[in-house]
């Protein structure tokens, strides 16, 4: 599936939602995101908890937010040290939005793909040390995107993968896979799963 070019960007509308970097070099920097059916931003003290866990890997990391929608994750891992950062969106509006906040940040190290995120996986391309993965909650996409990540050949050996769900929502983990830490914040589940670098979709770097 080919990418599509993100539009010229438009004028900026007022936000009519708004999150917070938490951490980092733009920490306390607000930042305005669309009013979409299903976008819903990682909570603050989720990803505080998060980036806790996070600290000991996150410098340096090559990181893909793959279900970027707000941004949340992935410029949050941009202002706090990853070496590049990736954020792949498919609604044009959140990604216009994403590639403002990129350009008024000055994050070099970080790209906007405007994608559907499980085609954009089939393309061969770099490998990530860490995939944040928070897809809406009722799009079903936990699973499969869990199995595109691991076939698909975009993660390290021993990568990382931050997964988001509800709580009320049981999901079977592929094979290959390690849950390193766990949490539940109200109905939000979420766990650090990392690849097992002798499992069965391990590769060679």
């Amino acid at each position: 599936m080919p990418l599509h070019r993100i539009a010229p960007a438009e004028p900026m509308p007022k936000p009519a939602n708004r999150l917070r970097i938490i951490g980092g070099a733009h920490r306390g920097r607000r930042l305005g995101f669309p009013d979409l059916p299903g976008l819903r931003p990682t909570g603050d003290r989720v990803r505080e908890t998060l980036f806790n866990w996070l600290q000991p890997w996150l410098p340096g990391a090559r990181c893909l937010d793959l279900f970027a929608g707000s941004g949340a994750l992935g410029l949050e891992a941009a202002s706090r040290g990853a070496a590049a950062v990736t954020l792949v969106e498919q609604a044009a509006a959140a990604a216009r939005s994403l590639q403002r906040h990129v350009i008024t940040l000055n994050l070099t190290q970080t790209r906007v793909i405007h994608a559907d995120a499980l085609a954009w996986l089939r393309q061969p391309g770099a490998r990530y040390d860490l995939a944040f993965l928070d897809p809406p909650f009722d799009a079903q996409l936990h699973r499969p995107a869990l199995d595109a990540l691991l076939s698909a050949e975009a993660l390290a050996p021993d990568a990382l993968i931050y997964l988001e769900r509800a709580r009320k929502i049981p999901l079977a983990l592929p094979d290959g896979l390690t849950i390193l830490k766990e949490k539940h914040a109200g109905e939000v589940y979420f766990c650090l799963l990392q690849r097992n670098p002798e499992g069965p979709h391990a590769g060679v770097d």
